[in-house]
């Protein structure tokens, strides 16, 4: 039994490093954020765009991913902490290959991770395309990624040259804050009706 996990370990270790040398470099920070429509456990549509003016802290994630579950808990403690300033944890389920993301499935992720900010889930196709990902390309999950109060990518984990400090409490915090320190984007007024 033994040998058998040693070789189980060892054949782990040589499909994570052939997953990260795969991995497809991040695209430019900062960029503007696309548009992203996901649906949260009821099925209600929520779209990215919703929460513009605000700092927005995005995980794409597998719901059997222990590690995936670390980082939501670690949002769902920064949005308590950091929400009152203008923060915003949002989590985006889709499906990895034996594991489903649907509304039933991300319910009782919420629910067991006692987690209390937007959470939803997505076709892997649409994080591609918000990702700016191909077909082949081999993505790295946790995918955490910073948008500001603008609506822009200011950073973006999970891919060479990805910054995995984003999947850390202190390293995120310290980001965040120096974000929700910058000031407020001036709102463009809506341009008037012209009088004929």
């Amino acid at each position: 039994m033994a040998e058998f996990m040693q070789k189980f370990i060892a054949a782990t270790l040589v499909f994570l490093l052939v997953i990260s040398t795969l991995a497809v470099p991040a695209g430019p920070v900062p960029r503007k954020a696309p548009e992203l429509s996901f649906f949260d456990a009821s099925g209600k549509a929520i779209s990215l765009s919703s929460f513009k003016g605000k700092v927005v802290a995005l995980e794409f994630f597998f719901i059997r991913s222990m590690h995936c579950v670390r980082v939501a808990q670690t949002l769902n403690k920064l949005n308590d902490e950091l929400g009152p300033r203008g923060f915003q944890a949002v989590a985006v389920a889709f499906s990895a290959p034996h594991s489903e993301a649907d509304a039933a499935t991300v319910d009782i992720f919420v629910q067991s991770s006692r987690l209390a900010f937007p959470v939803g889930y997505t076709g892997k196709q649409e994080v591609d395309r918000f990702l700016s990902h191909g077909q082949g390309d081999v993505l790295n999950i946790p995918q955490v990624v910073i948008i500001d109060r603008a609506g822009n990518i200011r950073a973006q984990s999970g891919n060479r040259p990805g910054d995995p400090s984003l999947e850390d409490a202190d390293s995120l915090r310290t980001r965040l804050d120096a974000l929700l320190k910058e000031p407020v984007p001036p709102t463009t007024p809506a341009k008037s009706a012209s009088r004929r």
